[in-house]
């Protein structure tokens, strides 16, 4: 079998379209130029061709498609937020996902499972209680739960928490799902080459030409580009880029860990996360279990992982599983997590004029990745800033009109 498989591979009968065309040069101008080749960068230059007819765009990636936080998170998708401008948004962000996988013709392992946030506490269950009131007025379902119906949905969970932190409920989110992270970026990526995007890899901006309040061309390591719009996408690159055209932000830099176990025969369908363990875990379609915790307490822009993480989160999952004290770790990484101090993203237009920001995502960002497509898409085409982001403008710092996601962001996503 594995010989006629390899016969197959190398026919020249049977040839395979390349994911999308690698161009010879960078040109000498664009329309757009998108700095960062991840999710939301790739999916904004999607809709630009698709649905606003702006072709001639450059997306530049100092490394290679989806290297950064869009390979390098635990793939969560949700919309059970706090505040109203929170669920409308991500509610929008789950509609996209579900037709996703059509709009490319290509398999996303997108599945529904389930989303339980644990409440250990009276106060978070009064949280709980609170997120389920609001997601269930704009039309999200939302519940909170007992613990016999968590019990019910992961028979194996261990409600005392090993006598640390009892469950004492959940909200439970229904449209709570996964998908594969790489089979997002290059799907967009696909999309996005098929309609005359350039995807430029192992560019490297080094500079942003700003005259006269406007952006006027974008400096590379492969050379200069004119243009008169930049939009900025790169995660725990953003205060790098946003001081090339001197624009300060609120946001901080902190990494962000995961890691994988051994694969298992399926036994943990719905998603769980628990605030107080600092906890959150899915099983992925190969049998792994995919998890996570809060951010590392430190500022730096690093993505070494560390023991100490992968010590404390073990312990934490053997409080809700002890069974699991035999399973091995497969591998462990690292993000960026760029936060703000609402925990809110901070996206549209900005001070200079031509140069966009989709950042801030600390670590809700892979979720978003349709919906940010959608709406920035539309900012950077019409110069107008969408009504789904108005919230999350840059300029809300310095009005103190904060939008207050903390609530929602549960540990790590």
């Amino acid at each position: 079998m594995a010989y006629q498989l390899l016969r197959f591979a190398l026919a020249s009968r049977h040839p395979e379209t390349r994911m999308f065309r690698t161009p010879d040069r960078l040109g000498e101008t664009y329309d757009v130029v998108v700095i960062g080749a991840g999710g939301h960068g790739l999916a904004a230059a999607y809709y630009l061709a698709r649905d606003h007819g702006v072709r001639k765009v450059a997306v530049l990636d100092r490394g290679y498609i989806g290297g950064g936080n869009t390979g390098r998170n635990t793939t969560i998708i949700r919309s059970n937020y706090l505040t109203p401008e929170g669920v409308a948004f991500y509610d929008q962000s789950v509609s996209l996902w579900q037709d996703l996988a059509q709009d490319f013709d290509l398999n996303l392992f997108y599945s529904t499972r389930g989303h339980y946030t644990l409440a250990h506490t009276d106060s978070a269950v009064r949280t709980m209680r609170w997120r389920a009131e609001v997601n269930k007025h704009l039309g999200v379902r939302s519940e909170l739960v007992g613990p016999e119906e968590v019990k019910r949905a992961c028979p194996r969970i261990d409600l005392d928490c090993g006598g640390h932190a009892p469950i004492l409920g959940a909200l439970f989110h229904a449209p709570g799902a996964i998908a594969r992270h790489d089979a997002v970026a290059w799907g967009y990526g696909r999309g996005a080459s098929q309609r005359g995007v350039e995807i430029h890899q192992q560019t490297e901006v080094t500079g942003i030409d700003v005259e006269a309040g406007r952006v006027k061309g974008v400096h590379t390591t492969r050379g200069y580009v004119s243009t008169r719009k930049v939009l900025c996408a790169v995660a725990g690159f953003t205060p790098r880029v946003t001081h090339m055209v001197g624009i300060r932000t609120p946001i901080y830099v902190h990494p962000l860990q995961a890691m994988v176990s051994e694969p298992m025969k399926p036994w943990l369908d719905p998603i769980l996360v628990s605030g107080s363990l600092h906890v959150y875990v899915s099983q992925s379609a190969r049998g792994e279990l995919v998890m996570g915790a809060s951010l590392d307490p430190y500022e730096v822009q690093s993505t070494r992982s560390t023991l100490d993480f992968t010590e404390g989160l073990a312990a934490h999952m053997l409080d809700m599983f002890p069974f699991l004290s035999h399973v091995r770790v497969n591998r462990q990484w690292a993000g960026m997590a760029d936060m703000t101090p609402d925990f809110a993203p901070v996206m549209g237009k900005t001070p200079v004029e031509g140069f966009y920001l989709d950042a801030g995502w600390g670590t809700w960002g892979f979720k978003a990745t349709p919906v940010c497509g959608k709406t920035m898409s539309y900012t950077v085409a019409t110069d107008r800033t969408h009504e789904l982001i108005r919230a999350f403008s840059l300029s809300r710092f310095e009005r103190y009109e904060l939008t207050g996601e903390k609530g929602a962001a549960s540990v790590g996503h």
